[in-house]
């Protein structure tokens, strides 16, 4: 073994600890880095693969009744390779056991014509009969993740309520489709109130009246087809029968879930372990820069003894390889095991038939290359200066430090004790040094409220959209506009207390080159029920004559307060309007605008309509209620505030506290590294100075807290800006994540502020301690013989 081989043995014997606290903050770094985008990568894969297993389609359309001979005039349109029409109709189901109103999507199953796109995959059980049952009883095969959540084996049976006409669906199997891997109704996870049901097509197009016909179709897009060229062409083939505009994937609801996730993770995956990272260069730089300095003399004799710089340098990096590869494969084995944790919590909302979580090699190469990058920064920067002195000069000590009276001495003579002025002396001294402690700190106190923003984030959109905005109890919604006089007989309801009509008419938004899809929601003029509500928890009134259009569709359109908006009624006569845009409001859900009921209906020309109604139910009425609408003409469903609250919190309530802990984990591994390592390379630097203090007649608790008063006031400065720096990033990631669909409210309570503080605080105290007993254990005679 050669002689600088044995020198890096002895060197990192004598820093194990240190090297040990910056193996953890690199395992941290790459630990997130692979878990993240490798089970991102994982579901990609997994969705890519059923996307084309199963054939997914390109394009869909929705039409009221369309003859099959319409499939030959779609099929000829430039662009599309292959049309798949289908039967569809939403039910709503009724399963034994439960009162929780549900919704179920039925789709005609026909066995001697398979699918050729949105292909179904069977998982267990076998597929519907068309052969007529006793009682009109229809067999059905159910997807997956509804059967799992109400444990629904073949053989069990659930009602429906079909065009009016209840029907017993018998469960012959479960399937997985490339439609529905998402399993929830409006964006939110939610397998309980959501279910897919495969029927006979001839049984279910003879229930809806569809017999010769469909009223959905999807398509085959030829690979260099223009997708809007082809969506315009359908729709305007579609529309004389009734047919909403087609759109493509970014508009069907599993896929954008999908993609939003998906680019969600990435951000995340991306900017939590760079924080990290760095961190751990800045460490790397301070242990090299601190071991550089004390062997400056052997460092001069091995370049008197005709050793090059770049050999030295080596030597240098050979010493900290160990501590970067170390925290390397334990980052590769931490990211293994919660990446598969992260694929199992994906698996619960997202279903396919192969998802395994696995780390690609050009992933863990990436981290290793991202590593080495910041191995090599980290200790080139620390040794340069040193490494390019003359042997002679090296051979001198080092230059004594400058000290002088500090700033906060200067502002206020007399008033500071003496063992704060050299605290603050000290600090002054190596500026770089303290500025980079602070800012390490202040990252881990910033990682800790990201960590636990998200859970802020819940809270706030739970009391924005269920408590201020959803006032109402059950919320009921028509298969077309209708009479608002409907509202009346839902009063007459036993235990409905109130009625709030409301109608939403799905529109086409245009300002110049700008165009987006959204809703117009017509409200009350003074909203009780389905009110207003800003992401600061601001109550809005719609439009009196104009429109109230969230700030991002705004934003989109290019839209100010006082311009004109073209508006395409994107159903029923496909009207064209101009409306005034009156103001704008910060909403989390979707791209709306917001005007008075009436003044939407005058808008279009149409009678007093309305196709939703809220209800504000008396106490255990709730039960009641949902079953009694059911028998009313023309409901197309309805669902239960509390139920759906209740089951979006089952989920991502308890998602969000693993992701909130796994981020405190990760902070205190960065504030222990931080603290503990500049508080062990502050008492080498200091060894003499403490000792000497020592033998003058200080106590071992006054030498303590010279050297741990100068941790205790980075960490006091860097509380206040990690959580100026926490706002920052949380609100960064915050723009980065947000989508069409979905904005997070960025709202951060007193008790992630303090929960950070009191996370950080944790670390150092437990990193002072542990460099208080070896102050205590100062060796004074060996101290005071050699100065560094």
């Amino acid at each position: 073994m050669r002689a600088l081989d044995r020198k890096v043995l002895r060197d990192l014997r004598l820093l194990w600890s240190q090297a040990l606290t910056i193996a953890m903050v690199v395992a941290s770094g790459i630990g997130g880095f692979i878990a993240t985008l490798s089970a991102v990568a994982s579901l990609e894969e997994a969705r890519d693969s059923f996307y084309a297993q199963g054939h997914f389609a390109d394009a869909f359309a929705s039409v009221r009744r369309a003859p099959d001979a319409m499939v030959q005039r779609l099929a000829e349109v430039a662009g599309v390779l292959a049309v798949q029409p289908t039967v569809e109709a939403m039910a709503r189901i009724t399963v034994p056991g439960s009162v929780d109103p549900v919704m179920g999507q039925l789709i005609g199953w026909d066995e001697r014509h398979p699918q050729a796109l949105n292909q179904v995959q069977l998982r267990t059980g076998q597929w519907p009969s068309a052969a007529a049952h006793a009682g009109g009883d229809m067999e059905a095969v159910v997807n997956e993740s509804f059967a799992d959540a109400h444990q629904l084996r073949p053989g069990a049976t659930v009602s429906a309520l079909v065009n009016g006409k209840r029907r017993t669906l018998r469960i012959t199997g479960t399937a997985l489709s490339p439609e529905y891997i998402f399993g929830g109704l409006m964006g939110m996870p939610d397998m309980r109130a959501f279910g897919v049901f495969w029927v006979a097509r001839d049984e279910l197009a003879a229930a809806m009246d569809l017999r010769g016909a469909f009223n959905r179709v999807a398509f085959k897009l030829a690979p260099d087809a223009s997708q809007q060229a082809v969506l315009d062409m359908v729709t305007r083939r579609l529309a004389p029968l009734g047919g909403a505009p087609a759109h493509g994937r970014d508009e069907q609801p599993s896929h954008a879930m999908l993609d939003n996730e998906v680019r969600e993770q990435r951000v995340i995956g991306t900017v939590l372990p760079g924080i990290f990272l760095a961190v751990a260069g800045f460490l790397l730089h301070v242990v090299t820069a601190r071991l550089v300095a004390t062997q400056r003399e052997q460092v001069a004799a091995l370049k008197a003894l005709g050793y090059r710089n770049g050999t030295i340098a080596l030597h240098y990096l050979k010493l900290v390889t160990p501590m970067i590869l170390g925290g390397y494969v334990l980052g590769l084995l931490l990211g293994r095991w919660l990446g598969g944790g992260l694929v199992g919590l994906y698996a619960e909302v997202f279903r396919f038939p192969r998802f395994e979580h696995h780390v690609a090699p050009g992933l863990a190469a990436l981290g290793l290359a991202i590593v080495g990058t910041t191995a090599v920064l980290g200790t080139l920067t620390a040794i340069g200066a040193t490494v390019r002195l003359s042997p002679a000069e090296a051979m001198r000590p080092p230059a004594p430090g400058r000290y002088r009276p500090a700033l906060l001495e200067r502002l206020v003579p007399g008033r500071l004790t003496p063992a704060l002025r050299m605290i603050l002396r000290n600090i002054e001294r190596r500026p770089l040094r303290s500025a980079l402690t602070t800012g390490g700190i202040a990252a881990a106190v910033a990682i800790v409220i990201m960590g636990n923003f998200f859970r802020d984030a819940m809270d706030a959109i739970v009391d924005s959209q269920f408590t201020l905005a959803m006032r109402g109890d059950v919320v009921v919604w028509m298969t077309d506009a209708v009479d608002a006089a409907a509202g009346r007989e839902l009063a007459r309801v036993p235990g409905v207390l109130q009625v709030e009509t409301g109608r939403r008419v799905a529109v086409r938004f245009s300002h110049g080159q700008a165009s987006e899809n959204g809703n117009i929601e017509g409200r009350t003029a003074v909203p009780s029920l389905q009110r207003i509500v800003d992401s600061d928890g601001r109550v809005a009134l719609p439009g009196t004559y104009g429109l109230v259009m969230t700030d991002r569709l705004a934003a989109k359109l290019g839209l100010r307060p006082g311009d004109h908006v073209t508006i395409e009624v994107r159903e029923g006569r496909r009207q064209v309007r101009e409306v005034l845009v009156e103001r704008t409001v910060s909403d989390m859900m979707g791209l709306n605008a917001f005007m008075q009921r009436e003044s939407l209906n005058r808008l279009l020309g149409e009678g007093d309509l309305a196709n939703n109604f809220s209800l504000r139910v008396g106490a255990h009425a709730l039960p009641s209620v949902l079953q009694d609408t059911q028998q009313l003409p023309r409901v197309a469903g309805a669902f239960s505030k509390a139920t759906m609250l209740r089951n979006m919190q089952e989920i991502t309530a308890r998602n969000v506290r693993i992701i909130g802990s796994i981020l405190t984990a990760f902070a205190a591994v960065i504030a222990v590294g931080v603290v503990y390592n500049n508080a062990r390379i502050a008492l080498a630097e200091r060894t003499w100075e403490l000792a000497s203090l020592r033998v003058l007649g200080f106590t071992r608790t006054e030498v303590s807290l010279l050297l741990l008063g100068e941790l205790a006031l980075g960490i006091a400065v860097a509380l206040p800006l990690g959580m100026l720096l926490g706002w920052a990033l949380t609100h960064g990631v915050v723009q980065a994540i947000r989508s069409d669909q979905f904005m997070f409210p960025v709202a951060i309570q007193p008790r992630t502020y303090a929960w950070a503080a009191v996370c950080v605080l944790a670390a150092g105290v437990g990193s002072a301690l542990v460099v208080r007993r070896r102050i205590d254990r100062l060796d004074m005679v060996a101290a005071l013989k050699t100065r560094e």
